[in-house]
């Protein structure tokens, strides 16, 4: 097929010729449109493992990031970015976090920039690992410092959360002195509770 609206009759054309399953129709168009990519992918283009959004809290940090490309550590304060997989929301309670966590990395201001470009490098390019167990990177830019988490799926599971840890260090560049914090999303959401 040569293009999308090949592509498209072909599949119309074969849910017709099962019209007799309305039902199965149906989840066939729904598994169809779930299995395909955002956006097409030339040959010469060396596809990705996993699909990936790019979440914005604001209208702002949308147009600030994707109009002009802004670095990190251009950003104003309290601004925070989020590169998660395809179906996976930025938010404790999707079902993909809820029993993970994340590495939190706190960064002098100066080094965010290079440390995010250098995360979703590593993240974009499987370095991790660790199959499906990322779900996901933020940046936040804070007024003293800027900080870097990655959440994963499974807090429990120590060795993997030990190759997260180490992987971070190395393509962050860290000193072994570097600070680094895991913390549960249950944990996160019990300092929520008390405040």
């Amino acid at each position: 097929m040569s293009n999308k609206f090949e592509a498209s009759t072909c599949r119309l054309k074969a849910n017709e010729d099962n019209a007799d399953d309305e039902t199965q129709s149906k989840d066939n168009k729904k598994t169809e449109k779930d299995s395909l990519p955002p956006i097409e992918i030339n040959p010469n283009e060396h596809k990705l493992q996993y699909a990936y959004a790019l979440w914005f809290a604001s209208v702002e940090q949308f147009w600030s990031l994707y109009s002009h490309l802004v670095r990190p550590s251009e950003l104003t304060t309290s601004t925070d970015f989020h590169l998660f997989k395809v179906g996976i929301k930025p938010m404790w309670e999707d079902e993909a976090n809820q029993k993970g966590g994340k590495w939190i990395v706190r960064l002098r201001k100066g080094l965010v920039s290079r440390c995010w470009e250098n995360l979703i490098l590593a993240m974009l390019g499987e370095q991790f690992m660790v199959g499906e167990e990322i779900c996901g990177a933020v940046v936040s830019i804070r007024f003293q410092e800027d900080i870097i988490c990655v959440w994963n799926k499974t807090a429990s599971d120590y060795a993997t959360t030990s190759r997260i840890r180490d992987t971070l260090r190395r393509v962050l560049h860290l000193p072994a002195s570097a600070s680094m914090e895991y913390k549960t999303h249950n944990e996160s959401l019990k300092n929520v509770h008390r405040l």
